[in-house]
């Protein structure tokens, strides 16, 4: 999983236990620690991510780049993964890293059977990987949140139909 764009060369990998402390301190560096509050995390606490879905970016040996996915459930049991944080570091942005880290993900993820994936992001950015905005008022998040940057992509086409209500960490988690 290589690819070369302008002088550098990332390298996609599974994220490693031993990252943990290297990811923290990019997602400081790219979000700041007040990321800590977002509403997002509130569906990530207690959890792991989605086996197999947890993916860094690197040159060389240096990790540059991380990005997750997490079970979540939309309404009563549908399933759906919540992508995020993606994240590169700002010495590496401009190269096309946090697309490749997403092209990759969301293949991997679809590959497990994952239908649904959704975020909280920039429609600009995250719609050349093929994410659309949720209708308002349709998924709700359980917190404050920015509706219209509230995003989903089907990885299985009609995965969406239907789908409506609030986010929440999977009952049998």
């Amino acid at each position: 999983m290589n690819a070369m764009t302008g002088e550098n060369y990332f390298t996609v990998e599974p994220e490693h236990q031993n990252d943990e402390s290297a990811i923290e301190m990019l997602l400081d560096a790219a979000f700041g620690p007040n990321r800590l509050v977002k509403t997002s995390y509130r569906l990530r606490d207690g959890q792991e991510p989605e086996a197999g879905l947890a993916l860094t970016l690197r040159h060389g040996e240096e990790l540059c780049g991380t990005i997750r996915f997490w079970p979540i459930e939309v309404g009563p049991g549908r399933s759906a993964l919540l992508l995020g944080p993606l994240a590169v570091h700002p010495d590496h942005h401009g190269h096309g890293g946090g697309q490749m880290l997403m092209r990759i993900g969301l293949e991997q993820a679809k590959g497990q059977g994952h239908g649904l994936v959704f975020l909280v992001g920039d429609l600009p950015y995250y719609s050349k990987a093929g994410f659309k905005a949720v209708p308002k008022g349709r998924v709700l998040m359980p917190g404050p949140f920015d509706s219209d940057r509230l995003l989903y992509q089907e990885l299985i086409a009609g995965s969406f139909n239907g789908v409506a209500g609030m986010m929440q960490i999977p009952a049998n988690s």
